[in-house]
């Protein structure tokens, strides 16, 4: 089968790789209007449950992914208001890298098993393509291919909250949480390690603050440094980085996709082309992945395109269905913070952690729990015991202590 599929994300070059991993016969390209090494935002985010999905589609990858990574322990939540600060801790840990890594890791082997991957080809309409017995339209949520089909039904809300995807040179070993009390309103920070010497810091904040920050008129720098002012608590005294491809990072609001059907002939949606969930959630990645993997798997079940598409799409827009619906009540409880941000930070935090639904009276008692230290650190003996498990059970081979980072 001749594919084309265009944008080299982690649901394109993935889509790729799996489609090859299942028929080496495929002629696939992937085209990408970005030169190699360039892409947006600084890093991603990820479970156990996304490597146990990498290491059973292609360990050879998976495997790169891992050196690759580092692990975060436990979550803070930082709270500083007019009288003062305070931190409450969530149990848990996670995987973060680079998305210029990830690409990297996903290019390499794509181009390994015979995908022919172009740079710097700007696809501005279908018709700009060679001819294909299918086209993948993997290049993201204001996918152009996807504009030139109305039959895609797209549907695009937009967010309240303005936010800012930066850098920071503070090497947080914890995804941290920290909310900050301006003159203007509150304003916060999502950050974790991305990779050595290196964390994401997503900024966000109400209309009404960004506007009353005088957000909305500084130029990027300026605006960064006002940022570095806001925050230098939390970043003791580190830098934030805005330019992670040569041009400063801009303020957007988050745009939530969904379409009535995600294929209309022989092309198809996959990522955030397809769907997008709040970057809140901390999925975006993994469900990009695991498109690719559905649509390669139901290309290799149906010899017929079209039949192969429409059990892709039955079966995936099913399942994203009760993600988006989480993601969007989590962009809404952040756009109604002042509901909640006069709490003391435990409860705030608990507040925080049950945004998507209520809990059992247990987990409460556990959350109280975990602000103890000797709780927590209990909690990180036994989380390292299951990732030793997790981690022989798919077969990653011996565990890497080094990849640890040490939470408070």
């Amino acid at each position: 089968m001749r594919i084309v599929c265009v944008g080299a994300g982690p649901a394109g070059l993935y889509f790729a790789i799996s489609a090859k991993l299942r028929d080496a016969g495929h002629e696939i390209t992937v085209f990408d209007r970005d030169p190699p090494a360039a892409t947006y935002g600084w890093g991603v985010v990820y479970w156990d449950d996304l490597l146990d999905v990498l290491y059973r589609n292609d360990p050879e990858s998976a495997r790169e992914v891992t050196a690759r990574s580092v692990l975060w322990q436990d979550q803070e939540v930082r709270v500083r208001g007019s009288s003062g600060g305070q931190t409450a801790y969530f149990g848990g840990y996670g995987y973060s890298m680079s998305r210029s890594a990830l690409l990297d890791v996903l290019a390499r082997r794509a181009s390994q098993l015979g995908v022919h991957v172009q740079y710097g080809h700007d696809v501005a309409a279908p018709s700009a393509l060679p001819e294909a017995d299918l086209l993948v339209a993997a290049d993201g949520a204001n996918s152009r291919i996807r504009g030139h089909h109305e039959a895609f039904g797209t549907h695009i809300d937009v967010g309240l909250n303005p936010y800012i995807w930066l850098g920071t040179d503070q090497a947080f070993p914890s995804f941290v949480f920290s909310f900050e009390q301006t003159s203007a309103g509150w304003i916060w920070f999502h950050a974790y390690p991305s990779v050595a010497g290196v964390s994401t810091c997503i900024v966000e904040c109400s209309p009404q603050t960004w506007h009353g920050l005088g957000l909305d008129v500084l130029a990027p720098d300026q605006g960064v440094r006002l940022l570095e002012d806001i925050f230098k608590r939390p970043l003791d005294g580190h830098r934030l980085l805005s330019r992670s491809r040569g041009a400063p990072a801009h303020w957007q609001r988050f745009a939530h996709v969904t379409n009535k059907t995600w294929y209309q002939g022989t092309t198809v949606l996959v990522g955030d082309a397809a769907h997008t969930t709040h970057f809140t959630l901390g999925s975006g990645t993994r469900l990009a992945i695991i498109d690719a993997i559905v649509l390669a798997h139901s290309l290799h079940e149906y010899l017929d395109v079209e039949d192969a598409l429409r059990e892709f799409d039955r079966h995936r827009r099913a399942e994203l269905h009760s993600v988006q619906a989480a993601a969007r009540t989590s962009m809404a409880w952040f756009e109604h913070l002042d509901q909640y941000i006069d709490r003391d930070a435990v409860a705030f935090a608990h507040a925080m952690s049950v945004r998507n639904g209520s809990q059992n009276p247990w987990q409460y008692q556990l959350h109280l729990a975990t602000q103890i230290a000797a709780v927590r650190t209990a909690r990180r003996a036994f989380a390292t015991g299951r990732r030793w498990y997790l981690a022989r059970r798919r077969g990653e081979g011996t565990y890497n202590q080094s990849r640890q980072t040490t939470g408070p």
